[in-house]
């Protein structure tokens, strides 16, 4: 190959989307001379701010999410047909070596334009159910990367698909004690995480707190964190005051590695990149899967992690009282069990992939056609 090596990674619309992208570039950035990155995306303020702060290439491609309402239907069609020329303008203007996609619908404009060129696309899907997008563009890809086992049970095509792990940001580490390592005694007590996502889950944002009101006697010397997203943050700042109660309300996490690392039990959404956190942090967690998300992808992904011994699963559409009450009473229990919590973080350290950027990034080369001397990418540091 006598060009510099460019690779385009398209999507990220959300954190979930991003960050796994993110990881799998700085690995081919760390360890391939003179590799150009490009990041495609929406705009979306949370992926310009990441792909800036790494570094990377960044344009914006118009698009837009699918739905069958007459007036967003049409706007869905112009969109992406928009996106679709944009795209098409950048590969007749640069040489493109491998798209990768790393999911939902702001990866769709180039890389089915990308395919369509017959340029090598590789798809990352993070969830145990694959999205829309993965579903869609795998009968053109090379290559599917997937985070979990049940993701290559649940997807049908023809090209390879390897069960890599899900790529994670750098800093985090397995060899980071988790609190399985750590003495355990019955008045142990230490740090409750919320993670209400990066955008925002009002459910989470509304009925935590109410839950751990509560349970105000179990939380005596623990220090909580509640992320809750931009839009909610005053209205998560307000509710916890109103209840009196000590907690850091804060809108993003941006040293998340640090942050999971001291966490000795996460509330959260069952996103495949969270969980994937999660277990390189060994943080046993509550996982309350998004009701509404596509495929109902996120009660798999719980269902995966709980059935491990990792986490106990809370599907607010099965609870039949008030959802902050039941959550109160999982909580409690977890809270006053610190063995338990030990035995779930050492679950969640078992199913942690370490490598999956690593190795995610030397199947990228692979398909793009560039031999690796030793057979591996090194790992950045």
């Amino acid at each position: 190959m006598t060009h510099p090596l460019h690779i385009v990674f398209t999507g990220g619309g959300t954190a979930g989307h991003l960050f796994p992208g993110l990881a799998v570039a700085e690995q081919l950035a760390a360890g391939t001379p003179q590799v150009r990155i490009t990041f495609a995306g929406s705009g979306k303020p949370l992926e310009q701010r990441h792909v800036a702060a790494s570094g990377f290439e960044h344009l914006v491609v118009p698009c837009r999410p699918f739905s069958l309402r007459l007036r967003k239907l049409f706007a869905f069609a112009v969109e992406n047909v928009a996106g679709c020329l944009a795209a098409g303008r950048f590969l007749d203007e640069e040489r493109v070596d491998a798209v990768v996609g790393l999911g939902g619908y702001a990866s769709v404009p180039m890389a089915r334009t990308a395919a369509r060129r017959g340029l090598p696309l590789v798809l990352l899907e993070q969830n145990a159910v694959p999205g829309k997008a993965t579903r869609w563009l795998c009968g053109r890809a090379r290559l599917v990367c997937a985070a979990m086992a049940q993701t290559r049970a649940n997807l049908r095509c023809r090209c390879p698909v390897r069960v890599s792990g899900n790529p994670i940001r750098a800093g985090f580490d397995a060899r980071t004690p988790g609190i399985a390592d750590r003495a355990v005694s019955p008045s142990a007590v230490g740090q409750l995480l919320v993670l209400g996502g990066s955008s925002g889950a009002q459910s989470l944002n509304e009925n935590v707190p109410r839950a751990l009101y509560k349970i105000g006697d179990r939380l005596v010397g623990w220090r909580i964190i509640h992320q809750s997203g931009k839009r909610d943050y005053e209205a998560t700042r307000t509710l916890y005051a109103k209840f009196g109660m000590d907690v850091e309300v804060v809108d993003f996490i941006d040293e998340m590695p640090d942050m999971l690392a001291a966490t000795d039990l996460a509330v959260c959404r069952a996103g495949g990149t969270t969980l994937a956190e999660l277990a390189a942090a060994g943080a046993p967690a509550a996982l309350l899967p998004y009701p509404l998300a596509t495929a109902n992808h996120q009660r798999a992904n719980a269902e995966a992690f709980a059935s491990a011994g990792a986490a106990v699963m809370v599907d607010e559409r099965e609870v039949s009282t008030r959802l902050d009450n039941h959550l109160a009473g999982v909580l409690s229990t977890l809270l006053a069990d610190p063995a338990r919590r030990a035995q779930m973080s050492a679950a969640m350290r078992r199913l942690a992939r370490p490598n999956a950027a690593a190795d995610v990034a030397a199947m990228v080369l692979e398909v793009a056609g560039v031999s690796l001397r030793g057979g591996r990418l090194r790992a950045a540091a």
